[in-house]
Order: structure tokens, then sequence, then C-alpha cells
């Protein structure tokens, strides 16, 4: 696959549709792959790459790219096209000086479920019929693909991308998914067990706003966390107050526009489940307003964004008992 997409990459890039591409190349270490723009074929043969480790999202990027002069290529995984379509119906993409080119998804690799394993020193993961081969410092080691699959892999809404101006390879279908399995088991818990829950989790946190900072959803030029007047701006939790306001505030800021791509998750260093709060104002969004899915299309109105005479009224919240 990775073959395919440079030469197609060179060939847009030779014949003008576009003057630069957005993908991925290798960071540090070969598992930490990290979106990246090239401008010329000799850039897309020394360092793009496309694997089992391309996770990142890079459809946020396309925002300041999108404004720059000359089209760009843009990969696109189909989670990544849910998230192009909803910044696109935003008006945070400029949709014509993008040329989207799907591409297949995951399932992706966690190089720290690999790990967390005892597997250390390693060198290079090849899959083999869904066997990882993990050659190390120390040895060669074997363990089953579906243990290190990426956490925002593991309940996959979709292998359906929802904008292209072409593919390559076979598209998907829209899955049923898992996705929302752990928040019934939250809503189940009873109030002081979810609150302990999300005590403990968010006091991990260390307010590096990675999770705001990757969320396609966040995309304000001032955001309220950067404001010293508003009381919640950047600085580290002084108390147990502080450390659920940032994320409850961050969560109900993108609710109706989140499309549960998981990359706040996935970045977070500190192994938040932060997209579980996301998930939770999903799963209540269907359940209050109807089956809506943020970024399927450009043109549906949000329930949130929209009005409608047989919307559901505060009461009818209250006698679900959502707290």
């Amino acid at each position: 696959m990775q073959e395919a997409m440079i030469k197609r990459a060179k060939e847009l890039l030779a014949d003008g549709t576009v003057n630069r591409v957005i993908g991925w190349k290798k960071g540090e270490f070969f598992y930490d792959a990290t979106p990246a723009v090239f401008r010329t074929a000799e850039e897309l043969d020394r360092q793009f790459i496309f694997d089992d480790f391309t996770q990142a999202n890079v459809s946020k990027y396309l925002v300041k790219e999108s404004r720059k002069d000359g089209k760009i290529l843009a990969f696109l995984k189909p989670c990544d096209t849910y998230s192009f379509n909803q910044l696109v119906k935003e008006h945070r993409i400029i949709r014509e000086n993008v040329y989207v080119v799907g591409v297949p998804g995951g399932p992706k690799l966690d190089i720290e479920k690999i790990k967390a394993k005892g597997i250390t020193g390693v060198l290079s993961v090849k899959n083999e019929n869904y066997t990882l081969k993990i050659e190390t410092l120390y040895g060669t080691e074997e363990m089953p693909f579906y243990e290190a699959i990426s956490g925002k892999c593991e309940s996959c809404k979709s292998k359906k991308h929802v904008a292209y101006d072409e593919l390559i390879g076979e598209d998907g279908e829209v899955l049923e998914s898992n996705r929302f399995d752990m928040v019934e088991k939250l809503e189940n818990m009873t109030a002081e067990e979810r609150f302990n829950f999300w005590q403990n989790e968010l006091s991990k946190c260390i307010r590096c706003n990675a999770c705001r900072n990757v969320c396609p959803a966040c995309t304000c030029e001032n955001c309220v966390f950067d404001n010293p007047k508003s009381g919640v701006d950047n600085k580290a939790p002084a108390d147990s107050f502080e450390e659920k306001m940032f994320h409850i505030i961050r969560a109900f800021h993108v609710a109706g526009r989140c499309t549960d791509c998981g990359e706040c998750s996935r970045v977070c260093p500190q192994n938040i489940p932060l997209h579980l709060l996301n998930r939770k104002f999903i799963k209540d969004i269907n359940s209050l307003y109807g089956e809506y899915q943020a970024g399927a299309d450009t043109t549906t109105k949000a329930p949130l964004n929209d009005y409608n005479t047989d919307d559901c009224e505060p009461s009818i919240v209250h006698e679900r008992g959502v707290e």
C-alpha cells in the first residue's frame, strides 16, 4: 500500500494537480509515525511511510494547509474522513483546496501494548498472518496481532470513507460497533462509583493540552483555556475541581461535533480514557434526538445546532435520570 500511495502522490505532484502532500513520516523511532507535509518526489521516497503504526488523524492539519497557496493531497483513512467532513461543514477546511485520496484504515498497532507484555528494545514489528514477529535487542518475540491493537481501533465505527476524490484499494462499510459498551458500564454504576472512577482517571492529568491540541473538533484560534482571565487557563491543577473542570468543559465544547476519532485518548501521556466522556455525550444525543454521526456528511445540521418542535424537553432528561 505504501508504494501505491507514493506512486500516486508523485503522479499528482508531477501533473500539477497538487503542490504538496500530507501523510506520515517516521519519528524518533520506527513506531513513532508523525504527520508530515512532503513537497517533492525525493522527500516522498526518503521519508513517507504508511504502516501498522500510522494512527494519527491528519484532518486537523488541513485547517491551515487548505488556506495556503495551491492544492494539497491528503491521504485519509476512513475514520479521518469523518473529521474532515465535520471541519468542512464548519468552514474550517476549504474543500476545493484539498485533493483527498482515501486509503484503508486499521486496525493499527499500539507500541505500548507490546511493551506491556514485557517486550523491550523493540527494533521492528512485522505482521505475519495476524501474528506479530517482533525483533528486539534481545532476540525475537511473538504475540497475537489483536492483543496489540490501538484503543481507538478496538471499537471502530466504520471502514467506509465518507469523503474522497479517489480511492486506493476497496472501500469498506459502516460497522456494528461496541463503542458504547464501556459507557453503559459506567452508567450502571452508582453516582459515587462513577465519581470515583473519573476522580481516579482525571487526577492523572498534567494539563499538557495534548488532547485539545490534537482534537479535530478543537480549532478555535483563541481557546478559553489560553485566556488568563477565564479562570480555567492553562496551568497545573491546584485542586480536584480544576482537574475535572478542564475535561468536562472541553467535552461540552465538542458535544455534537465529536466524530469519535479517539485521538484524545491516543495522545494522552497519562492514558486517561478521555474518549469515554465524548462517547457518553454521543450516546445521549442519539437517545434524545435520534441517531446522528458527526462528519457523516457536510450538510446535515447537528442536533444541538438545530431546533425542532419535537425536540426533547429538560423534564425528559430528568425523568431518564441523566446526571
